[in-house]
């Protein structure tokens, strides 16, 4: 098992849900800078986790196994102290709402998924209705204007309003 080397970090190493293809680059800038950094604690916490598995399992009279626990300890602690750095330059802003739902492990694209899905639902919902009380208002006018046919002229909208109102 081997630590996170920086400079021999594979750039293709990826989760299956990234948005971004395996076979591209990282980007360029700060964005890349932060987005390697976090592939290299990612790579730390995971070898601090196998490292941590197997001292636990070795025999406890065996001199130094405590240090690479601490080693691997320090690594991270590295990565966190680096991205800390990054962050201090960084000014775009997220939501409190994405990171709690990330702390309660919660996918940020499927919650993504579910918002626009709902938002697409209430939507064709309000069109309905704008729909049904349009064809409502056009009914209740012709029914107006046959039975009150003085009321005629002020029941349907001049054009140039009506163009108004649907922008």
């Amino acid at each position: 098992m081997s630590s996170f080397e920086p400079d021999t970090a594979p750039v293709n190493a990826h989760a299956p849900d990234s948005p971004r293809s395996s076979q591209s680059p990282p980007p360029s800038g700060l964005q890349g800078d932060v987005e390697l950094e976090l592939h290299g604690l990612a790579n730390a916490l995971y070898n601090l986790g196998t490292t941590v598995i197997n001292d636990s399992t070795k025999e406890r009279d065996k001199p130094a196994g405590g240090k690479q626990v601490g080693l691997r300890a320090n690594e991270v602690v590295h990565h966190l102290a680096t991205i800390d750095d990054i962050a201090q330059n960084t000014r775009t802003m997220i939501p409190f709402q994405v990171l709690q739902d990330i702390d309660n492990t919660r996918n940020p694209m499927q919650l993504t998924k579910e918002r626009l899905e709902r938002a697409a639902t209430e939507n064709q919902f309000m069109n309905g209705k704008i729909a049904a009380i349009d064809s409502y208002r056009r009914l209740l006018n012709e029914a107006l204007a046959k039975n009150f046919p003085e009321t005629a002229p002020h029941l349907h909208p001049k054009p140039a309003l009506k163009e108004t109102m649907n922008m």
